[in-house]
């Protein structure tokens, strides 16, 4: 299957039917994109949400790892041994379970004093596009580490920025809309109850991407669980 750019819903029966098939579009995708032009761009959404997901692709065979590039949507201002480290997580999930060179990861290094300057050197080694994009989605509607009403939404230029959020507020780095928007695949990974309201605000309500960023991502590929799915027009019951 090749995946394509088209806004797609796809609801899942449970945990592990979302797991897999959140797999498999992340495979399909890696392995069409290397089919086309020899090579796949392809960034990690953080969080809890994907974690499980970055299991079973590690378990999937055929992937062409040799020919990605692995890049962040995001990082905490922790060094990459922290157990909170987004770069740790995708390590202990996925990076060790498979045959990626260690120069085609890229760690955001947010653990820099200097943020703006570690932003500027993560934005000049992303290429123009990412190939394949996964993201996830915050009870708040944040996205990456695009929070309601940052600062960061309003960026047209720069690509990764120094932001704060979280509660408590961290100091993180994130890509900006404009990577976004420009990247080729999109993935939306959302579970639970209750991101249900917002799901269903990200994918039906009127856009307002201040104060949902989540709906950068509209245009993608959602993939969500019954329960994140719960409060969209005609949703399983």
């Amino acid at each position: 299957m090749i995946v394509g750019m088209s806004p797609e819903r796809i609801v899942t029966a449970g945990p592990a039917a979302f797991v897999d098939r959140a797999a498999e579009w992340i495979a399909d995708s890696v392995r069409a994109s290397v089919g086309r032009q020899g090579s796949c761009a392809l960034a990690l959404a953080g969080g809890e949400t994907p974690l499980p997901v970055y299991r079973r692709v590690a378990e999937l065979k055929g992937i062409p790892w040799r020919q990605t590039e692995l890049f962040f949507t995001d990082e905490r201002a922790v060094p990459p041994e922290h157990p909170e480290s987004n770069y740790r997580r995708a390590a202990d999930t996925l990076f060790s379970h498979v045959d990626v060179p260690p120069t085609a990861i890229h760690r955001m290094q947010a653990e820099r004093p200097d943020r703006e300057q570690a932003a500027a050197d993560y934005a000049a080694v992303l290429p123009e596009a990412i190939d394949v994009l996964l993201l996830g989605m915050g009870v708040d509607g944040h996205t990456a580490s695009l929070f309601p009403y940052s600062p960061a939404l309003a960026e047209t230029r720069r690509r990764v920025v120094p932001v704060k959020g979280g509660a408590p507020p961290l100091p993180r780095l994130t890509i900006t809309p404009p990577v976004i928007r420009s990247a080729r695949s999109l993935l939306m990974l959302v579970t639970g109850e209750a991101k249900a309201a917002q799901v269903a605000r990200a994918l039906e309500g009127p856009e307002d991407f201040a104060a949902l960023p989540a709906q950068l991502a509209r245009r993608g590929t959602w993939i969500l669980d019954r329960a994140a799915a719960a409060k969209l027009a005609g949703a399983p019951r």
